[in-house]
């Protein structure tokens, strides 16, 4: 076959890149053609997406493929993180920015919003994890403390449908990104007319939802005459940036359990239909939405922004580590001698993340651990047994124990977690690959065009494509973990 060219716009929360994705018909490859920072901005007490600057960008990246070889790319597909959205007048104009999920804005929501609905019963439709930032708690302040805003509004999109509408003038809603947000009937897939009803939320906010894989439109004519003649449609892939990233978890058959690792750890498992009981319930696990109509059963787990908001306060302080020197100084520390809950409110918001890690093991009545190597060494140990806790939820609920974890994304690159998992998880690790979220991006968009038949063969071509590496427990480190979760499970 012909190679077909796409181009993945991938999202984070602090970086964004333009990524063309190749596929010869054997083999995926990806070289990256722009990369920016999509930093959030305070303004009047607001924590903000600067969405027009990341629109510009976006722009950029597409002008580059219009003025390179790779102006026949047939397709661009945009994936983000979840929960966030944008507000559009009547006419289509932005009436803000999108406010960040880490705004205060939501602290204590869900206390006061279970007085309208209880948590039981917005889980049994929902079945979402309770976080304070989910779209349903936004929106929640947003009608109590800015009712005049969304009386202004006339439609409401998550951030990628949004960026759509900025290239193709089409306004709809992807499945797996509205999944996010604690607004949808998980067993229906589609919007929830008792939690509108219930919280008083306008209907009319809300467009047609549609499935990844699906058609948005071509780029607008003026983005055509102003970036170059490309002629590539913009596609539905699986817009939450998570969905993508188990798009490329390269597992074979449909028994296994994955961790999206990078700023968050996103630890699940993939299904066909949603799990809400009262032990999922009881766990906080959250179903949702895959591609295919699948469900992504999850646990969101405070991932390596600790150890990245450490290093950002320690660069505040004038020293300047590298991740490979951080990891080595972990190594050279004593192993579970302090353990945090880094699902603990504490740990949230940007800050010293240092002396609060510092605080919480003082207020533990653990020892505080006082070096570099210490207190990261405190922030993998206790990734990892996150990770135990949330397998063993896993493989409770489904009533038998998965063989083995994939480990996806950046997070891969940090070795010592990843053999950190193995051990205090007691089951083989496979890591990779790193580029997880685009490639999870560029499948779908090849799936779309005909090019790769189905979810079973877009693994076949990632096994095959990038590079997965093998982490074995070792029995003495798991006698160490086995003892550190005892005490472990008492912090959560």
């Amino acid at each position: 076959m012909a190679e077909l060219k796409m181009l993945a716009i991938d999202l984070g929360a602090s970086s964004g890149r333009g990524i063309i994705g190749k596929f010869d018909g054997e083999k995926l490859t990806l070289e990256e053609n722009h990369r920016f920072a999509s930093e959030p901005v305070t303004t009047a007490g607001s924590f903000n997406w600067d969405i027009l600057r990341i629109f510009h960008e976006i722009k950029q990246a597409i002008n580059k493929c219009a003025l390179s070889d790779d102006k026949d790319i047939k397709s661009i597909g945009i994936d983000t993180w979840g929960v966030d959205y944008g507000l559009l007048d009547k006419h289509g104009k932005l009436l803000t920015n999108p406010v960040h999920y880490r705004d205060d804005r939501t602290i204590g929501a869900q206390e006061e919003a279970f007085k309208t609905f209880s948590k039981k019963d917005i889980y049994d439709i929902t079945g979402i994890q309770f976080m304070n930032f989910n779209t349903l708690f936004q929106l929640f302040v947003e009608m109590r403390d800015n009712p005049e805003l969304l009386a202004a509004a006339d439609k409401l999109l998550f951030i990628p449908d949004l960026l759509n509408y900025f290239l193709t003038g089409v306004k709809q809603t992807e499945y797996t990104i509205a999944s996010t947000g604690q607004l949808l009937d998980a067993k229906t897939r589609d919007w929830s007319k008792t939690l509108f009803d219930k919280f008083g939320i306008p209907s009319h906010l809300f467009t047609d939802i549609k499935m990844p894989g699906s058609i948005v439109g071509p780029l607008l004519p003026s983005l055509k005459e102003e970036l170059g003649d490309i002629n590539a449609n913009v596609i539905n892939v699986a817009a939450h940036d998570t969905a993508s990233a188990v798009v490329a978890v390269p597992a074979k058959g449909e028994d296994f359990v994955y961790i999206s690792s990078g700023t968050w750890s996103l630890m699940g498992t993939e299904i066909k239909e949603p799990i809400i009981t009262s032990d999922s319930y009881a766990y906080d696990f959250t179903n949702e939405g895959g591609y295919g109509r699948t469900i992504r059963f999850l646990k969101n787990i405070m991932g390596l922004w600790i150890e990245q908001e450490s290093r950002r306060q320690w660069i505040r302080e004038g020293k300047k580590y590298t991740f490979d020197e951080l990891s080595n100084m972990a190594m050279a520390s004593e192993p579970c001698r302090s353990l945090i809950n880094p699902d603990a409110p504490d740990f949230v918001a940007p800050g010293n993340i240092p002396k609060r890690i510092q605080e919480y093991c003082a207020r533990t009545g653990q020892p505080v651990p006082e070096t570099v190597g210490q207190i990261i060494r405190t922030i993998f140990d206790s990734l990892a047994l996150r990770y135990r806790w949330a397998v063993e939820a896993i493989d409770d609920m489904k009533g038998k124990k998965t063989p083995f974890i994939n480990i996806v994304g950046g997070g891969t690159k940090e070795g010592p977690l990843c053999q950190f998992c193995a051990d205090a998880c007691n089951r083989p690790v496979y890591a990779g690959p790193v580029e997880a979220t685009a490639i999870g991006n560029i499948t779908v968009q090849a799936i779309a065009a005909g090019a790769i038949k189905d979810m079973s063969e877009a693994r076949h071509v990632i096994r095959n494509s990038f590079e997965i590496k093998h982490y074995e427990p070792r029995a003495e480190s798991t006698a160490i973990f086995d003892e550190a979760y005892e005490r472990f499970k008492k912090l959560i």
